[in-house]
């Protein structure tokens, strides 16, 4: 019970950040984040995964390169984005919003600021260290799940060192840029990246906690 405890205080503890310290992460604490994600399950192993970490002034490099393309550049992703949230996701998806602009005091129709807080993406939130996630493009969708798995593994760790994180799709849509800044390969597709570093205790936009869906909502037991 005390290793379910453990692994259950990570993932009940851990949120998207949406505003870091500017203090760095121990180097060593990035190495016992990354050793731990590897270990998790890949169709054949195949392990699909790959990171780019950034730390100090190639973080600021990408961050400033990062905005200005976004800022200017349409959203380019390498993997399409969902074609619709119906129903319950879309719900969840919108409650998820409107509990964000409540936090940081923007108020339902004020486009520019929903749009500055969006951008505030390009800017990884003021994290001081970021990692690019990519797999390859030949292992399609199953690479993507796989380094889903990594994407999860990677925030616990985190968590469970101290660490926060936030897994962004929105870095993923700038994929033509991300993939010239970083000189990553035709072969592999950007699918997110994460921010982390230490979270600003303080800031609005750390305050609230979206809900999760009960265990019978997306269960379908079969008895007999």
């Amino acid at each position: 019970m005390m290793a379910y405890d453990a692994v259950l205080d990570s993932l009940t503890g851990r949120f998207s950040c949406r505003a870091f310290l500017p203090s760095p992460v121990p180097k060593d604490t990035i190495d016992q984040i990354l050793r731990a994600a590897r270990h998790v399950p890949s169709w054949c192993n195949a392990q699909p995964w790959q990171v780019i970490v950034t730390t100090g002034a190639a973080t600021d490099r990408f961050r400033d390169a990062l905005y200005k393309s976004a800022s200017a550049t349409p959203p380019t992703p390498d993997l399409p984005w969902p074609e619709s949230y119906p129903g319950v996701y879309g719900q969840r998806r919108r409650a998820c919003g409107f509990q964000l602009y409540d936090a940081v005091g923007i108020t339902k129709g004020d486009r520019p600021a929903t749009t500055a807080q969006m951008m505030e993406n390009y800017r990884l939130f003021g994290a001081p260290h970021v990692a690019i996630v990519s797999s390859p493009r030949v292992l399609g969708a199953y690479g993507a799940m796989d380094t889903g798995g990594f994407v999860t593994a990677f925030c616990l760790a985190a968590q469970s060192l101290g660490i926060a994180t936030i897994s962004q799709a929105a870095v993923a849509a700038q994929a033509p840029f991300v993939r010239d800044h970083f000189d990553i390969p035709e072969d592999r597709m950007v699918l997110c990246a994460i921010s982390f570093g230490y979270a600003d205790p303080d800031h609005p936009a750390n305050t609230f906690r979206t809900d999760r869906a009960e265990v019978d909502d997306i269960t379908d037991w079969r008895d007999t």
